[in-house]
This record gives C-alpha cells, sequence and structure tokens, in this order.
C-alpha cells in the first residue's frame, strides 16, 4: 500500500508539473479518476485507523494487567504490542499525510478546470 500512494502521488505531482507549461490536461476525467483514488485511500486510512486504535487500547490493558500483576508473559506481551503498534503508527501517518495531499492536488485540479472552462 505504501508503495502504491507514493506513487499515485508522484503520477499526480508529475501530471500537474507537466500540465502547468501546456494546459492540455482532461481535467474532469482527472478529477473523476482522483476521486475514486481518495475513496480507496480513505477506506485504507479507516481501517487502519481502527486496527492501530485497537493494537493501543491492547497495549494499556496490557501495561495495566503488567502494573497490577507482573507476570513474564505480560511483559513479553506489551513489547510485541509495542513493537506492532510502532509500524502501524508509521503507516497511519504515510496514509493520513497522503490523504491530504490528495485534498491539495483535487483542489489544484478544480482551480486549473475552472480555469480551463473560462478559455
Amino acid at each position: 500500500m505504501k508503495n502504491r500512494i507514493v506513487n499515485y502521488l508522484g503520477y499526480i505531482d508529475k501530471l500537474l508539473a507537466e500540465d502547468g507549461k501546456n494546459n492540455e490536461a482532461d481535467y474532469e476525467k482527472l478529477m473523476k479518476e482522483h476521486l475514486i483514488q481518495i475513496d480507496f485511500f480513505m477506506h485504507e486510512r479507516l481501517v487502519h485507523l481502527l486496527v492501530t486504535l485497537a493494537f493501543a487500547i491492547f497495549g494499556f490493558m496490557s501495561f495495566f494487567a503488567l502494573v497490577f500483576d507482573f507476570q513474564p508473559g505480560l511483559l513479553a506481551l506489551f513489547v510485541a504490542i509495542l513493537i506492532l503498534l510502532i509500524p502501524y503508527i508509521m503507516h497511519y501517518y504515510l496514509l493520513e499525510n497522503g490523504v491530504q495531499k490528495m485534498y491539495r492536488q483535487y483542489d489544484e485540479m478544480l482551480k486549473r478546470a475552472s480555469v480551463q472552462k473560462k478559455d
């Protein structure tokens, strides 16, 4: 998923950079495709938010269980959850920032499409 969002953002950035020179892109079609991609990534972002929250809750639960009743198994569980939580947070961060960038790209497309209609 990381490669997909990074590649897609780069593709749109490239289209917007190249089109700034010649202004020949079909923004209506591009905006429809972009909205579909935004929906895909928003869904992925929601799923990862839920998984990240679940792991955070499990982490707190195992921590409190560890505080009240120290057991080596609980310590191992807590450490495992923390180790898994870090990549989940990093991936969610990528998805959140990627979707926010897609919103800005869409706004730029919308602005350019309105300029095209005036011409």
